[in-house]
């Protein structure tokens, strides 16, 4: 990142948000947002008995019985991760890659990342073998791992782990003693939820096991920050629980009131809301398997995309075509791509990926259309692929790509 910091744009600031849905925000929100718009009291550290209860509700319909003591609301969740990783300590390990935003939280609070690579079948997980290997040498060397933090449905690979990886990876967190938080904010986002069994390491490692979503991933707008973390029923759960809420109230890490009431809707996913979730999805899927075909087309590598708005692309077959263009690492084909596609294409030196792998996470809401009305458009379309703006997208991905073989 010399580059970025020579220019004064540091990796953080700067960093690629989360892909966004780039659809209208559902009118139901909407309304029930400008009803508590009037709304002046704060909402409590931690959040009120309305968003931590329709929490509950959520998790009970996915397996996973909660009692409102032990869950907790913030406004997004890094705010919430910040507070959960500073409660909890120590050193935390991660899979490679990872999300843009994960690093940057355990090095603002003075401890060591420590990225293991993922399994060649999907990312999110570590390898486990790997993982109790590097867990070891760090120990060897002085270091503190304690937390290892792992996807469900990954940002930035856009897979989901096979239930027999997931366990094999939570197995070899609790045997290196280490405490899972799983970030489940995309599991609602899988693109063919009847074909892709998603499971929790909550209902692996119960005792040892915090569960994180941010409501951005399917079930509001990115504007309207608020996520919740549930921590585990037992007797050190309640304690993170507690030094979290510390956490929360003193940064002042508070979910907006009205955003609040907004929030409590969403989890209760009345029909409006668990509709949208799962038309968004289904719209994604379809343009993010489009886009694989075109990479697969021209001799790019991607896994098949199997939840979120995007997919993960290595070009590296094509490392002599994007030679010629002065392309040589990930750094400079970030430049080089998003130019020519009129739209972010951050590289894998953005998810700890290494840097001389030419690898870049594609979004699919810039393919959906210009405007709210296309991407509305391309919402309800029996094809969207068939709609000639979302067609023109993705013709213009396959001869940038095709240029370079």
């Amino acid at each position: 990142m010399q580059r970025t910091a020579a220019e004064g744009r540091g990796p953080v600031r700067y960093g690629p948000p989360a892909p966004l849905p780039g659809l209208p925000v559902l009118p139901e929100l909407l309304s029930v947002l400008a009803a508590a718009a009037g709304r002046s009291a704060p909402e409590p550290a931690g959040g009120g008995e309305p968003v931590r209860e329709a929490a509950c509700r959520h998790w009970a319909r996915r397996g996973l019985p909660t009692a409102p003591e032990n869950v907790a609301a913030g406004p997004g969740a890094p705010a919430l991760l910040l507070a959960l990783l500073g409660a909890y300590g120590g050193d935390v390990m991660l899979p490679r890659p990872c999300p843009a935003w994960w690093t940057p939280q355990v090095r603002l609070l003075g401890g060591r990342a420590y990225h293991v690579p993922t399994p060649a079948e999907c990312g999110g997980v570590p390898d486990p073998y790997a993982l109790l290997e590097t867990v070891r040498r760090v120990r060897a060397e002085g270091g503190d791992p304690r937390v290892l933090l792992l996807s469900v449905a990954d940002d930035p690979t856009a897979t989901v782990p096979p239930p027999e990886m997931l366990l094999e990876a939570c197995e070899a967190a609790a045997s290196a003693g280490l405490f899972v938080v799983s970030d489940e904010s995309w599991r609602d986002t899988v693109h063919r939820p009847h074909d892709t069994l998603v499971l929790s390491p909550a209902e692996m490692l119960p005792d040892q096991a915090a569960v994180l979503v941010d409501l951005a991933g399917a079930l509001l707008p990115a504007g309207w920050p608020a996520a919740v973390v549930r921590f585990p029923d037992t007797p050190r759960g309640t304690a993170l629980c507690a030094r979290t809420l510390d956490v929360l109230t003193a940064t002042g890490a508070l979910v907006a009131g009205p955003v609040a009431g907004a929030a409590a809707h969403a989890l209760d996913e009345p029909d409006a809301v668990a509709g949208r979730a799962r038309a968004a999805a289904a719209l994604h899927g379809a343009v993010a398997a489009a886009a694989h075909r075109e990479l697969l087309a021209v001799g790019a590598l991607a896994r098949p995309p199997q939840a979120g708005r995007h997919l993960y692309a290595d070009l590296t077959p094509l490392r002599a075509g994007l030679a010629r263009h002065g392309v040589g690492d990930a750094m400079e084909l970030e430049d080089w791509l998003g130019g020519r596609l009129g739209a972010p294409t951050p590289g894998g030196q953005r998810f700890a990926d290494e840097l001389g792998a030419l690898r870049v996470r594609l979004s699919t809401g810039p393919l959906l259309g210009a405007t709210p009305e296309e991407r509305l458009a391309a919402l309800t379309a029996a094809d969207p692929l068939a709609l000639p703006y979302v067609r023109r997208s993705l013709d213009l991905l396959g001869s940038v790509l095709a240029g370079l073989a």
